[in-house]
């Protein structure tokens, strides 16, 4: 069987997986707060743990794998959105506004992550479903001494009843405190306490609780939807590294304070943030962006899961318009050469030696790269859809948009070869110029002509050639 090596950000080194069931592999990734549409940055881990869940259900069996995708849909963020809509003039209550924003925020999540070619995970819980759970583990942290309740509607967690707290990230207690999120409590015990529960009021979503009407903190939803649902130990956690600290590092305190029995995720995998043209995303330089945003400029979202791709997830990823550019042309040119082919019985063992060796997907393309070079297309294909790239689904984008262009292709080598001979490379010159006003990509070699249709592509202009 291949053996699969990951970096486990706990313990700073690669580490073979090895599953605690191999008949059922079990991956969690934490996933979005539902009140707004997905930026870029949030799409990246969800390509990733795609990635890596294709290469599972590849090497242990669709069968064996079981992949869970959280929803936060309790938070501030979508109280606020709720509340601007309601002042707004929108009907209904709060509550019944919040449920309307998270649905619909959860639809797009969904049509935006599909575009992008990421499989739906076996479990998506949504952290409202799972309240019941939530309280259980509050009261089993209380009844263990790492909780406290406050007496005005807080329950919070004793961080130093946990004695290998930071270990994730690897922080001091001063570090951690300067980069905690702050949340309001009146009674905190120690400054790096963090909250379990909250007060909510009356208009607002909340629960009754053994502290009162409230509703979860942000960690802990994340700790009873995992146990719930894979236990006290299972293989793979994952996210951004933003969440490594504080939201990971509570998880693991949480959990292991509550089921010390277990040990929670063995692995934990975190992905490097996003750029933009070399620069931070954000709205301040107005290169914030949603992954919907691209799609409605015209990127198709192969186009973006194969820039996403050719990063790999450890590195800070730079998404530039030159290249997406060079994505959509790669793919037209798989495409074309993929077309009425059918698919290999398994993916190329190079490509999926990469993908096992910690995810390296820029390895696993440099090797498609070599398969299409070879025109070997059959196996092009089945490894590239390894990869989530060349199937069905994805490429419709580029239907009716495939032209041969072998005529021109010939039409310019014989110009040139005149031109070796003459010296005049007026004509090869005008071909080249009408092809590129075109938008076709001219390769030239002493060997042949390659030409490919790029984004801007206009077929109607070749008839002027």
């Amino acid at each position: 069987m291949t053996t699969i090596k990951l970096h486990n950000t706990r313990t700073r080194g690669k580490e073979v997986l090895n599953p605690i069931n191999p008949d059922d592999v079990r991956l969690y990734l934490c996933g979005p707060t539902v009140y707004d549409r997905a930026h870029l940055g949030n799409a990246r881990p969800v390509v990733v743990f795609d990635v890596l869940y294709r290469l599972l259900r590849h090497v242990y069996g669709t069968d064996h794998v079981t992949y869970a995708r959280n929803f936060t849909d309790v938070d501030d963020k979508i109280n606020a959105t709720a509340l601007a809509r309601k002042e707004a003039g929108a009907p209904g209550t709060l509550e019944e506004l919040v449920q309307e924003r998270t649905e619909e925020t959860i639809s797009w999540y969904l049509a935006d992550m599909a575009e992008l070619g990421a499989l739906e995970p076996d479990h998506m819980p949504r952290a409202t479903a799972y309240i019941p759970q939530m309280i259980a583990m509050i009261e089993e942290l209380i009844a263990k001494g790492h909780a406290y309740a406050d007496g005005a509607g807080h329950v919070l967690f004793s961080v130093k009843s946990y004695k290998d707290y930071g270990a994730l990230s690897g922080r001091s207690v001063d570090d951690m405190i300067a980069g905690a999120r702050v949340e309001v409590a009146d009674n905190k015990r120690d400054p790096m306490d963090f909250v379990l529960w909250k007060p909510s009021t009356d208009e607002l979503p909340g629960w009754d609780s053994p502290w009162g009407r409230g509703r979860p903190g942000w960690h802990i939803e994340c700790s009873a939807m995992s146990h719930e649902l894979f236990g006290d130990s299972f293989d793979i956690h994952g996210g951004g590294n933003d969440l490594m600290f504080p939201h990971h590092e509570n998880e693991i305190a949480q959990s292991c304070c509550a089921h010390p029995e277990g040990d929670f995720a063995k692995i934990w995998l975190h992905n490097e943030m996003l750029q933009v043209e070399g620069k931070k995303m954000s709205k301040s330089l107005g290169n914030f962006f949603t992954v919907r945003d691209l799609l409605d400029q015209g990127y198709p979202g192969e186009v973006i899961r194969l820039v996403f791709l050719q990063t790999h997830y450890r590195k800070p990823m730079d998404w530039t318009d030159k290249k997406a550019k060079e994505a959509e042309a790669t793919l037209r040119r798989w495409r074309a050469l993929t077309t009425g082919i059918n698919p290999a019985p398994t993916a190329s063992v190079a490509v999926i030696d990469a993908l096992s060796d910690d995810l390296n997907t820029a390895g696993a393309l440099a090797e498609l790269h070599k398969l299409a070079s070879a025109e070997t297309a059959a196996d092009l294909l089945t490894s590239a859809r390894l990869l989530g790239l060349l199937t069905d689904k994805m490429g419709t984008w580029s239907q009716g948009e495939d032209h041969d262009l072998s005529h021109h292709e010939k039409s310019l080598f014989d110009a040139r070869q005149v031109a070796i001979e003459t010296k005049d490379f007026a004509e090869v010159d005008r071909l080249k110029t009408a092809l590129i006003a075109a938008g076709v990509e001219v390769r030239m070699s002493k060997t042949g002509v390659e030409l490919v249709p790029g984004p801007s592509f206009d077929a109607s202009k070749l008839d002027a050639i």
